[in-house]
Parts: structure tokens; sequence; C-alpha cells
């Protein structure tokens, strides 16, 4: 049998990247998707009550103005964002919230004694942002550097909230809380280098170009790259599951939007046994449990600049959210959790009917947790919006054992794909410089299981295809602007 062509297994954000990137160079391209609908964790749907409209998995998309991949996709050019002013809020009891602002002098402004603080933290990579970006962004964490100066400066920072000495420059409680609750987006204990780093880097794109809202919701982005593919000679076969690698033998090459754990499921015998082990190594990480709300009006915030902001993050201070996170690491479930929330409404208003307010919330549990936590997702909104519990129309609970089985790349409810770690950030899953390749003869694997790790970028998908279009069809990268020349 003749093989050629390119499968695609997953039709996330990273594999829909590879795809198009793949496509764009002439090689024929079929995406296979288990699911009825594309999209991965870039979803949106029906999920509370009829004809209101939630996004499925992820919601606000900081990646989104700060990918590579995205920037050379144009995705600005084919889908409509809002960008507000204020990327995300952290409430404090009895007292005015922090607000991180793109301007990063405003921002300041209202942090009081630690403003300053705040300042030298921040200033020096947003000096150095694109290679910030790169550091953290730009895949293997064995390569070189494109800006010393910049790996240093977040290196250093990093080192600082990654250890005991986090709290070390502030005086307050705002400054702190509002880096942890960035950092809390990784699900890990803190302070921790992983934390620590995916934190700064998702805290330097608020100040940057900002979090954007997808008008439509997140579904307009896997749109966007599924027009893409297909205006290129792509296909893509939803509702069709691949259960083992042989049902792929006329394609040339395999790439796998799969967590690696699924990889070594589906492609083992045809990986050698050491890398099936270390696949194996590759361990999931902690899990969200998903809390949509409809409301019928907006969230009564006791500070109103709240409302500004289209992500919130819950949970009182630094302490408390550390120790909330620890309480998950140890396999139970806190009775005041860290909560990252959703408004996108008022930046979208067109997206559901007038005068119901669609709210995205989730909150971490331990891997597989079948608990409800809608009573203590609720009561940390309520405790900085009171009143809310009177608004709410209808609520629906995902717990973590449901997203596992919605989305089997979510094992347990892991959406980061495996858990980040400093070792399995380092190793994702393996310690290569090239570690979207396998040792499998023409198989990839371009989930969030391979660098830079979990987030809506499609760069994982992108640093795939460009192996695949240089080891397997001697192709160099396309142009993939929405009018190549």
């Amino acid at each position: 049998m003749r093989k050629e062509g390119a499968a695609v297994v997953g039709s996330g954000p990273n594999g829909l990247a590879a795809a198009v990137t793949l496509a764009r160079a002439g090689i024929p391209v079929t995406v296979f998707e288990a699911a009825e609908t594309i999209g991965g964790g870039t979803r949106t749907g029906e999920v509370v009550m009829p004809g209101v409209v939630h996004d499925i998995c992820s919601a606000i998309h900081p990646m989104a103005l700060a990918s590579e991949f995205f920037q050379r996709f144009e995705l600005t050019k084919r889908v409509e964002f809002v960008v507000p002013e204020a990327s995300y809020a952290h409430p404090l009891d009895g007292g005015p919230a922090a607000v991180a602002y793109r301007d990063l002098d405003r921002t300041i402004g209202e942090l009081g004694r630690d403003g300053e603080a705040y300042r030298r933290l921040f200033a020096p990579m947003l000096a150095r942002l694109e290679g910030v970006l790169d550091f953290g962004l730009g895949g293997s964490m064995l390569r070189w550097p494109k800006s010393l100066p910049a790996a240093i400066a977040m290196g250093l920072r990093t080192l600082e909230q990654g250890s005991p000495l986090w709290n070390a420059r502030f005086r307050e409680d705002a400054a702190p809380a509002l880096i942890s609750g960035v950092a809390a987006h990784s699900i890990g204990t803190m302070p921790a280098l992983s934390t620590a780093a995916v934190g700064l880097v998702l805290s330097v794109t608020g100040h940057a170009g900002g979090w954007p809202v997808p008008v439509g919701g997140s579904q307009a982005i896997s749109r966007a790259l599924a027009d893409d593919l297909l205006a290129h000679g792509g296909r893509i076969e939803t509702g069709t599951r691949i259960r083992d690698i042989g049902e792929l033998d006329s394609f040339s090459v395999k790439v796998f939007d799969t967590s690696a754990r699924d990889l070594g499921r589906i492609a083992a015998r045809e990986l050698p046994d050491a890398y099936l082990r270390e696949l194996r190594r590759f361990r999931p990480g902690n899990s969200a449990a998903k809390v949509d709300l409809v409301l019928d009006g907006p969230i009564p915030w006791a500070d109103a600049r709240i409302a500004q902001t289209p992500t919130v993050h819950l949970g009182g201070t630094r302490s408390e959210i550390a120790f909330a996170e620890g309480e998950v690491n140890r396999g139970r479930h806190p009775d005041r959790p860290y909560v990252l929330l959703a408004q996108p409404t008022e930046f979208d208003p067109a997206r559901n009917p007038a005068g119901l307010n669609a709210v995205w919330s989730y909150t971490h549990v331990p891997n597989g947790s079948t608990f409800d936590v809608s009573e203590r997702v609720i009561a940390q909104i309520e405790r900085f919006a009171p009143g809310v519990r009177d608004r709410i129309l209808d609520c629906r609970v995902t717990t973590a054992a449901e997203l596992g089985e919605y989305n089997p790349n979510y094992f347990g409810g892991d959406i980061s794909a495996g858990g980040v770690q400093l070792r399995q950030l380092i190793a994702r899953p393996s310690l290569s410089a090239h570690p979207w390749q396998t040792p499998g003869r023409g198989i990839y694997l371009a989930s969030s299981s391979t660098p830079p790790g979990p987030g809506v970028h499609g760069l994982a998908g992108w640093h795939a295809a460009r192996l695949v279009l240089s080891k397997e069809f001697s192709k160099s990268l396309p142009d993939l602007s929405v009018s190549p020349e």
C-alpha cells in the first residue's frame, strides 16, 4: 500500500494548528475527531439552559495575542476579539480588589505601598517582552534562548516567586494575591518553580497585549482554523475515534493531538518499550471541576471595578490560595477553594439573550474527583459579590470525572494533559530537544503533553508540524497569513 499525506488525531487548537501548517505546505491532511464537533478545548454550546451558550472548556485567551503561531496565522484578522483595559481582577475581603490593567502604571497606582515592588518585578520582563515570551512559550526547555537577558530576567523572578522568598518584596496583600491568582492557573502547589513560571508568563501577557474575549465564544477560534484548513484542501472527519494506529496505515505521517497517555495506548505497537515507559512515567496532574451559571443580570460585585474584567480570581490572600491548592494536592476538597471565573457577557453582549448573564467558572480538585463543588464555588463568589445567589436562574456542575469522560485527553479531569511540575515541564513528556517527535516512524505528538504545555496557543501543533515538514517532506515552513504571497 502506498502511504501518503498526514493524519492528525484530534481537532483541538494544537491539532488544527498542525493540520493548517501542513496543508498550507501542500501536504494532504485529514483530521480525525472522536466527538461530533471540532474544537477540543475551544468549544461553545448550550450546557446549562436552552438558548444560552457557555464555553465548554476554555473561555478567555491570554495566549491568543502572544502565540507566535496565532500571530503568523493572523488570528485577529479572522476572529473578532474584545480586549478590555483590565485583564483580570482579584477581590479581597474588606477592601478594594487588585486589578491588573494592560497599563502597568495604572496597575501600580492602585497597589498602594507595593506598587513599586510590583513594577520592579514586571517592568524588566515587559521591556524584554519578545524574549520572555520566547523563553516561556518557544519550545523545548533544552534549547538556547533567543534573548539571554530576557531568560535571565525571567529565570531570576521565577526563582524568587517559586521559593519561600516569594513574599520578600511585598508588605501588603493585594500585589502577591494578584500574582498568585494567575499562578494558580497551572493547578499546582505554591510556591513552586513551575507555578511561578506559568504565573509570570501569563501576568506579562495581561500587561502587554491583554486577555482577549473572542466574540461568539471560543468556538470562533476553532472555526477559523478549520475554515483555513478546508480552504487549503484539508479534510475533517468528526465522530471518528481512532483506537489503534493500524487504522492510519494509509498515511505516511501521524500527528497526535492526544495526551501522552493516549498516544501510548493507541500507538503502543509502533513505539519502542523505552519510550512507552517514559509515557507511563508522565503523570496526570490535579484536575478541574466546572460550575456554569446563568444569572438574571450582572454579578453584584462588592467592588464595582471587577465588572470591568473578563477574568476574576477568587480565593482571598496569597496564603489562602496556597493552602487551598495544597489541600487539593493532598487529595482533599478545600472548604474555600480557588475559583477561576469568566464573565464574557459584559464584553460580548450579543452572545446570549438580553438580560441573561452566562458565567463560567471552575475550581481545582483531586484527579478523578466526583465531588459536587457547586456550593463551595458559589459561596466563594457570594463572599465577594453579596446577593449573587438570588440572581442564579440555573446551574450545571461538571465533575472532574465527567470532564475526563467528555474529553479523553483530560484524564480524570486533568485539563493540562499532564501535571505541570518542573520535571514535567523540562521532560514533556520526554527529555528531548525535539519532544514532539517520537521514536516511532512518522509518529508525532502535538498536544499539551508537549511544550509549551497547556493553553490555547496552537504552538505544540505548530512545532510538531515544523518537524514533520523538515524531517518527513523536506519542506520549509509555509506562509500562514490571511493573504499569502
